[in-house]
């Protein structure tokens, strides 16, 4: 019999309640379909809550702090072991469409970038451009979120191909900043947009692969919901501000948490006694003020018109992924294919008076949306409270395909859990997060009941009760009565953290 195919479909910056099934304000008629055909699972966590270093786990099976992008603005060196290299071995076509940002946006003569000025926008470069990247034998990439000033690669390369040849109007010049004056609507026609680039060439290569019978391991990645909040008509007026529940701070509720949680709410912080550079949107001093554009303090009309654009980004993109579906069914692939929809990390817009991203471990930032679909394996119209990571994602793969997991990957096998034959692979979940080489510094280890946050060279921390308190507004860090807890808690997280470490060279001699 024929080995299954792997299609995984990502969004980027997607929280976890903003799939229609589970949440009646928003629509996604094709998301939900994929959670009726197959098992979603509630207790889904990032291994960080960034872009590039939850990336780099997915396709290497292993934590930041051991591939070593331990943040943005790092890379994932190209030595290191991912797992499109043992599905080439193995005999699969591999191919990423969307977003990489394995990379770095400075290229560097010890740390050089393919993704990063100016060779990002050499267009001559990216269209002979037919190097491995990765593992993945095809890769058809952009740089960008809404209208950031990264546009080029592929994307661009295929927007002149359908005849947008003005497209440099619906995007920035090369400065790295936001536009302040576009909100919201943007321009760009639906026809040009990313997700319709997406959508398209991840069909062109479903049917060249059922063409030659070839088995593939493909990743198609979105780019949205990731901000700035920016979607064509008719998806920027489909949500009423007024009927959306729009998040807020509880009065009081950061008394409790380390000193920084309250400073993110005053309206000039300073973050300078953690090295906190300031500089950048994901650390400390960016969650009160939305750190593109105008940089303004967000009113509560802003806050409902924020939520209701990225809403609807979230249906937009499920349109393109329902076409992507609807290719598999027509090409008579679905039922040899596994697929895995889910996200690199969550979001705020409002949770506990925040935005945005960064190194607060809320449940909203780092638990994601997450469903697989194998029809005729993998249950279908369940729901499943098994602690899933996105480092678990290469081994699973390859597990399903018959495929030796190579030893050095610390991800486990949830193979059996998805297939319904086991209650759960893991008893927990550990997601890092490092802004800068100082004290911003973190580790958060979650497991059925609790969650516990600690610092480096810090005596502060967080310990939530997700039973009791799934709002997490009650920081138990501090308190006497659970002083057990804490070091019950403190306990299992070190053995957690032994228990990921690496072990590449199977043990071959007795001694």
């Amino acid at each position: 019999m024929k080995k299954p195919n792997i299609l995984l479909i990502t969004s980027d910056q997607q929280h976890w309640n903003t799939i229609g099934m589970f949440n009646d304000e928003i629509s996604t008629p094709n998301l939900d379909r994929l959670a009726r055909e197959g098992t979603t699972f509630g207790r889904a966590y990032c291994p960080n809550p960034t872009c590039t270093p939850t990336r780099a786990s997915i396709i290497t099976g292993m934590y930041p702090s051991q591939h070593g992008a331990w943040t943005l603005g790092t890379k994932l060196l190209e030595d290191r072991h991912t797992v499109g290299e043992d599905f080439k071995a193995a005999g699969y076509n591999t191919a990423l469409i969307g977003k990489a940002h394995f990379q770095q946006l400075r290229s560097t003569d010890e740390f050089p970038s393919l993704e990063s000025y100016p060779l990002m926008q050499d267009l001559d470069y990216w269209k002979a451009f037919k190097e491995p990247f990765y593992g993945f034998d095809h890769v058809e990439l952009a740089r960008n979120h809404t209208n950031e000033a990264h546009v080029g690669q592929h994307y661009v390369l295929w927007m002149e191909e359908k005849g947008c040849t003005n497209w440099r109007d619906y995007f920035l010049a090369p400065t790295g900043t936001m536009d302040p004056n576009t909100s919201y609507k943007w321009p760009i026609p639906e026809e040009y947009h990313y997700n319709t680039w997406i959508a398209e060439r991840t069909n062109a290569l479903l049917e060249q692969y059922q063409e030659e019978d070839e088995s593939f391991f493909l990743w198609s990645s979105f780019f949205d919901p990731h901000p700035e909040y920016l979607v064509p008509e008719p998806w920027d007026t489909m949500y009423d501000e007024a009927d959306l529940t729009v998040p807020d701070i509880v009065p009081g509720e950061h008394e409790k948490n380390p000193p920084h949680f309250g400073m993110t709410q005053e309206e000039k912080p300073d973050f300078s006694h953690l090295s906190e550079s300031g500089k950048g949107i994901h650390g400390y001093h960016s969650h009160l003020y939305y750190g593109y554009g105008k940089n303004i303090k967000l009113d509560d009309s802003l806050k409902k018109k924020q939520m209701s654009t990225y809403y609807g980004m979230i249906s937009m993109m499920d349109k393109y992924i329902g076409q992507i579906l609807d290719k598999l069914d027509e090409l008579g692939l679905t039922d040899n294919t596994v697929i895995v929809f889910t996200t690199d990390h969550g979001h705020f817009f409002g949770q506990h008076g925040l935005q945005a991203k960064g190194g607060f471990h809320y449940e909203d930032l780092i638990k994601l949306p997450f469903i697989v679909r194998y029809p005729g394996h993998v249950p279908a119209g369940k729901t499943s409270e098994a602690i899933q990571s996105l480092v678990d994602l290469a081994p699973t793969f390859l597990s399903l395909c018959d495929i030796p997991i190579p030893y050095a990957m610390t991800g486990v096998d949830q193979s059996k859990v998805w297939t319904g034959s086991a209650a759960s692979a893991r008893d927990h979940a550990i997601c890092e997060f490092r802004h800068e080489p100082t004290t911003i510094h973190q580790k958060t280890y979650v497991n059925e009941r609790y969650k516990i946050t600690v610092y480096y060279n810090q005596t502060y921390g967080e310990i939530f009760d997700l039973q009791e308190d799934p709002q997490e507004l009650n920081n138990l860090w501090d308190d006497p009565a659970f002083a057990s807890l804490k070091s019950e808690l403190m306990l299992k997280y070190i053995s957690a953290e032994l228990g990921k470490e690496s072990m590449p060279m199977p043990r071959v001699w007795g001694a």
